[in-house]
């Protein structure tokens, strides 16, 4: 199969959630630029990720917490969006990201989903019967010469894409915080394994770089090797 080159691009706390707690009110966006020592620092996750791939994947959830809904329409940026939604985008939501977008391509299992009602030259709906990640990519590669693509979803995306083998590269910015809580999204969520066998799916890395950054964040780098 024909994929993408994938980057799970995340920012992420020292215990490695990407959320400061497990209400949808609380995101670490939002809230990180309000908390001394890593509010100063913060700004070099956003100055990374303005180098990150052109083609851009995430998923509606996320996107409704940052209020895309509502938001007025923006420029156009140079990337690609990608969104994974099913319930999470409205009308305006789908319109804000094909103002965005250079092209806006959504995958769905919603036959209802209300992007159908949206008329956009650069919006391409993908519909599933059931969510192949692997076939959303290959598609990706084939329909629109999509090389390379940074994903920036949430833990449950994220789980499924580690364990379908589909990841490439993991790009973490590391904030100097603990957060915790069972119930807070991590980098990766999804189902636990319960047998020694579910181990084969373990996503297993080598270390590409290291790089501190100012105001104790860092920045980690690897490969996908398993």
């Amino acid at each position: 199969m024909k994929r993408p080159i994938t980057t799970l691009f995340m920012l992420s706390s020292v215990d490695g959630k990407i959320s400061t707690g497990s209400s949808d009110t609380l995101d670490v966006d939002k809230d990180f630029k309000e908390i001394a020592g890593l509010s100063e620092g913060l700004h070099q996750y956003y100055e990374i990720e303005q180098t990150t791939d052109l083609w851009s994947l995430n998923t509606g959830k996320v996107q409704k917490k940052l209020g895309v809904n509502e938001r007025p329409m923006p420029e156009k940026s140079p990337v690609s969006f990608v969104l994974v939604d099913n319930k999470h985008l409205t009308e305006g939501g789908i319109r804000y990201f094909s103002a965005l977008s250079q092209k806006f391509v959504l995958i769905t299992t919603n036959k209802n989903h209300p992007a159908y009602k949206v008329e956009a030259d650069n919006l391409t709906i993908i519909y599933q019967r059931r969510l192949s990640l692997s076939c959303a990519l290959e598609r990706l590669w084939t329909d629109f010469g999509c090389e390379r693509l940074t994903v920036q979803s949430g833990g449950t995306l994220n789980a499924l894409f580690v364990r379908e083998g589909l990841i490439d590269y993991v790009d973490i910015v590391v904030a100097p915080v603990l957060i915790g809580g069972k119930d807070t999204p991590s980098i990766v969520d999804g189902r636990s394994f319960t047998t020694e066998e579910e181990l084969s799916g373990l996503g297993v890395l080598k270390l590409v770089s290291c790089e501190a950054l100012d105001g104790s964040y860092l920045r980690l780098r690897y490969e996908v090797i398993r």
